[in-house]
């Protein structure tokens, strides 16, 4: 990042930054799951996983433009990155995020990240303007004490709040029947595109937004976690009604000794909801996922889903593990 800072860099002889060079994924992965197991924070990626997802290229997110390393005598201690996103309430949000070492908290490098991210942000607001109110914006699990009270003082507000539920065990799984015309079939490579497509159209009725880029859709078939085994997809016709993208996380099952698969995306679109199609292919995914050795699974979801997913998943074994929160807060005019 370029951008100047209003805040003050902390006393720390030696601290500079840098930005991302080839390589750094393993940096960024090593300070994710170093910070996540000292908050208690149950995710954790392999670098290849980090790579897919950074370096990606854009206008909304560039990997050397828009994510920056700090180091300590050459020693990294933190990554920040900024990416923004028209969201479907519709606003222009400039989502922060970041990392520091465990080892280096409390030594003011989180707040003087968090201001210069958002200068940063300022920066790309003036080179691709928009008639959307801007806002800033950060995703916190509630276990992370520190950043949650950070964003506070720093005049962030909750906006959102969001479960990881649990199924504890793959025992005695529903199987509701497909609505009738439907059906299950696997998903050939020349239709991937179709089902991103599919997916990216049912997630504009929830909160928030996502990026469906091609860029962002070329980083998905590179993620070391991408196996079209493991989707559910429903069918009617040529058409594409709903799915569950699974997926299996070698390096998080690794980290804490388990075997957990993800209903990583669960959709329905719009024409064919209120059917039970998602009942049908959550309890379809667990099979699979038992199949492929899981004994236990697991997904997110908005707490305020306006299709009551919470019940739907509650119905299906999964129960709420924990929580986190979207934070906003306005960017000043001018």
């Amino acid at each position: 990042m370029s951008a100047p800072s209003t805040a003050t860099t902390p006393p720390i002889a030696g601290l500079e930054t840098r930005a991302y060079r080839t390589g750094d994924a393993t940096v960024v992965t090593d300070l994710n799951n170093r910070g996540d197991e000292a908050d208690g924070v149950q995710w954790r990626s392999s670098p290849e996983e980090t790579a897919a997802w950074l370096e990606r290229s854009n206008d909304q997110y560039d990997v050397t433009r828009d994510v920056e390393i700090v180091e300590l005598t050459g020693v990294p201690v933190a990554y920040s990155e900024v990416e923004w996103i028209d969201t479907t309430d519709g606003q222009r949000e400039y989502r922060l995020g970041g990392m520091v070492d465990p080892d280096w908290r409390r030594r003011g490098i989180g707040r003087w990240l968090m201001r210069r991210m958002e200068r940063h942000a300022e920066m790309l607001a003036a080179r691709y303007p928009t008639e959307l109110p801007q806002i800033f914006g950060s995703w916190n699990p509630d276990s992370r004490v520190g950043k949650r009270i950070l964003l506070e003082q720093e005049g962030y507000q909750p906006a959102r709040w969001f479960f990881e539920m649990v199924r504890p065990d793959m025992e005695e799984i529903d199987l509701p029947p497909l609505p009738d015309g439907l059906e299950v079939r696997p998903v050939a490579p020349a239709a991937y595109r179709q089902l991103w497509d599919a997916d990216v159209e049912a997630f504009r009725d929830h909160w928030g937004g996502f990026d469906g880029s091609e860029a962002v859709y070329q980083a998905w078939l590179k993620d070391p976690k991408f196996d079209p085994g493991l989707w559910v997809v429903a069918w009617d016709g040529d058409e594409i009604a709903g799915g569950v993208i699974n997926t299996i996380s070698e390096a998080e099952n690794a980290a804490f000794n388990r075997q957990r698969g993800w209903l990583q995306s669960v959709f329905t679109r719009r024409a064919w909801r209120r059917r039970g199609l998602a009942r049908a292919l959550v309890g379809r995914s667990l099979v699979l996922l038992r199949e492929r050795g899981m004994t236990s699974a697991g997904l997110g979801v908005d707490a305020d889903n306006p299709q009551a997913a919470t019940r739907i998943y509650e119905e299906a074994g999964f129960e709420v593990d924990t929580r986190s929160t979207a934070y906003r807060k306005p960017m000043a005019a001018g």
